[in-house]
């Protein structure tokens, strides 16, 4: 194969577990021109990767987003498109790239029509996570799947940027307490607490951060609000390869189910999840699902009465209530384990 497509147009913590793909189809097939239809924030992360050409689908132009994709892509015959959203808007965007072979999710995994727009599928798998259902997607070119690593380029200024806002004397734990789903979040004044909690027991330096969107500026000033101890918020204030930066530095980030917590675990800094409205298991940071807070069995439970093996895999718990499940208690402890692991690891008297 000499060329290949992936569609995958949102969102950041999705665009993020594609990255490996990228990386595996270089390694596997070298030379082979990798096009990625992307959308217009996602690009913004990772729209440099190198040997990438990148297509920006604005999903807010309506008929014009797709007519401009047309014409991008009319001259082209790629040899294989990943085909790997199966939301509405994206199937469309696939009727416009011409691809001999187009590989999209099995039966169980599709929808939205999904299955008109492809002619090869990836295989079954009842429990995935997210990550290692894309990674799949190389299989049924007579690829083998995509490892879990990770590359997101960063300038010398975003790391500049990261160093600004980082103490050079204790540990910096980094919280991104806002998902783009409402019923992710876990309440202001827990997060307080937990970074109240960090400060005055572990000494650590504490840094809000968030998108500019007015809500996520109103909630970390809510946590700033309820916090005793000094806190640094610059929600608003940094862009996403400079939160990158700064996620890549830290020592620990705080987060529910969204993007910066896949942003930091890509970057190989440790997580502490906090989920109730999904499963972990499934959407969780891949590289710390240890250190996630998983209260998703109960709030299952307590709204739908199902079992996470009586539900479908991939069900949501997302329900007024279901992340206030989580204890500013059960947080802090895993905070606790994790700083006792760390001092564990630093002193090679304490292993015997």
């Amino acid at each position: 194969m000499n060329s290949i497509c992936i569609l995958r147009l949102s969102a950041i913590g999705d665009v993020t577990h594609v990255i490996p793909v990228v990386l595996s189809l270089q390694e596997q097939l070298p030379g082979v021109k990798i096009t990625w239809v992307i959308g217009k924030i996602e690009a913004k992360l990772i729209g440099d990767l190198p040997g990438v050409e990148f297509v920006i689908f604005d999903k807010k132009a309506g008929r014009k987003g797709y007519a401009d994709l047309r014409n991008t892509l009319k001259d082209r015959k790629f040899d294989a498109l990943l085909h790997m959203q199966v939301a509405f808007r994206a199937n469309l965007a696939a009727a416009m790239i011409p691809a001999r072979v187009k590989v999209g999710y099995d039966k169980a995994r599709s929808k939205d029509l999904h299955s008109l727009f492809i002619n090869r599928r990836i295989a079954p798998a009842p429990q995935q996570h997210v990550r290692d259902c894309l990674a799949s997607f190389l299989e049924p070119l007579g690829l083998e799947p995509a490892a879990p690593k990770w590359v997101i380029p960063l300038s010398p200024e975003d790391h500049e940027f990261a160093h600004e806002q980082l103490a050079t004397d204790r540990k910096n734990l980094v919280i991104s307490p806002c998902a783009s789903h409402t019923l992710r979040n876990w309440p202001a004044d827990r997060y307080a607490r937990l970074a109240d909690h960090a400060v005055r027991v572990h000494g650590m330096k504490v840094i809000l951060v968030g998108s500019p969107a007015p809500f996520e500026a109103e909630f970390c000033a809510a946590i700033e609000s309820a916090m005793e101890e000094p806190v640094h918020n610059i929600c608003g204030k940094d862009t996403l390869k400079q939160l990158t930066a700064l996620l890549h530095h830290a020592d620990l980030a705080v987060a529910p189910d969204t993007g910066p917590a896949h942003i930091a675990s890509a970057m190989g800094t440790d997580v502490i999840g906090i989920f109730a409205a999904s499963n972990p298991y499934r959407s969780g940071p891949y590289n710390s699902l240890e250190w996630c807070v998983n209260r998703y069995p109960e709030a299952l439970k307590q709204f739908t009465g199902k079992t996470v093996d009586e539900a479908r895999w991939g069900a949501k718990a997302e329900f007024e209530g279901a992340m206030e499940l989580v204890t500013v208690e059960d947080v802090t402890g895993m905070l606790d384990r994790w700083v006792e692991v760390q001092e564990y690891k630093g002193n090679p008297a304490t292993r015997v």
